[in-house]
């Protein structure tokens, strides 16, 4: 006797396979469970966070100091110290930072958890200093963005002098109204950051006397004519090469690079 059929077999098939089980819904009481269990764990969560003595702010570590004292950054800081570790204000520690110590140039404040706050440093490094007024034998140091931000009873060590030179009249006074004394003074220390390393040490004085009209003197009564702040690189490689050629030469032109000139013994 024959067996089914191909299309009987799968017409046995569809009738034994029949519909899917329905899946059966958590009822009333599993759903009200699970809501006062998450509702538990993060009351737990919160209470961890901002209740407990767990993650409390103890104590604060500083980093990347060099002239600044760990001390006076704490004390700037004004870490909130017993406070839950999640409410402190970082950002507000950060401002209070730069506010009161212009030294500063950056700073990242951190939270190293369980208690502690991380204060990462960056000091600025001074590029030229200025006499500050009245003669007083201190030093105003300037950065390589141009700003003022401390002043230090002895000169820093192979830090030049930015001379301001800039008289009312002619292209000095031209020179001031057009760009401001800021502006010169952030021309100064670009043209101070392009001096080549080698010739930094004997660096003594940056003057300025216009926009294009900025110098150098040296160790041995040794004069630069720089020009202006443009070219920087150029004008530091044909400095090199000079100095090289004419050791014995007191007067060096860089103004135009690809022309410079020495004179003088």
């Amino acid at each position: 006797m024959a067996g089914p059929t191909t299309a009987e077999r799968g017409a046995e098939e569809d009738l034994d396979s029949g519909p899917p089980p329905r899946r059966r819904l958590p009822g009333p009481r599993a759903l009200i469970a699970v809501a006062a269990a998450l509702v538990l764990m993060a009351g737990v969560s919160l209470w961890v966070l901002y209740g407990s003595s767990w993650l409390r702010a103890e104590r604060v570590s500083v980093s990347g100091v060099q002239v600044l004292t760990e001390a006076q950054v704490r004390e700037a800081a004004d870490v909130p110290l017993g406070e839950p570790l999640i409410s402190v204000d970082t950002e507000a520690i950060e401002s209070r930072l730069l506010r009161t110590l212009p030294r500063i140039d950056s700073v990242e404040v951190i939270r190293s958890w369980p208690h502690g706050i991380g204060l990462k440093v960056s000091e600025r490094t001074p590029v030229l200093i200025v006499e500050a007024v009245g003669n007083s034998g201190k030093y105003v140091e300037v950065d390589a963005k141009g700003v003022r931000f401390a002043t230090v009873s002895r000169a820093p060590k192979g830090v030049p002098t930015l001379e301001l030179a800039l008289s009312r009249s002619g292209s000095s006074a031209a020179s001031l109204r057009r760009f401001g004394e800021d502006r010169l003074v952030r021309e100064a220390v670009r043209v101070a950051r392009a001096i080549p390393a080698a010739i930094t040490p004997e660096t003594l004085v940056v003057k300025v006397r216009s926009y294009d009209s900025i110098s150098l003197e040296l160790s041995g009564d040794r004069t630069v004519l720089w020009g202006s702040a443009e070219k920087g690189r150029a004008k530091g490689r044909a400095l090199t090469a000079l100095m090289k050629a004419a050791p014995n030469a007191g007067h060096f032109d860089v103004s135009v690079p690809t022309a410079p000139a020495s004179a003088g013994s």
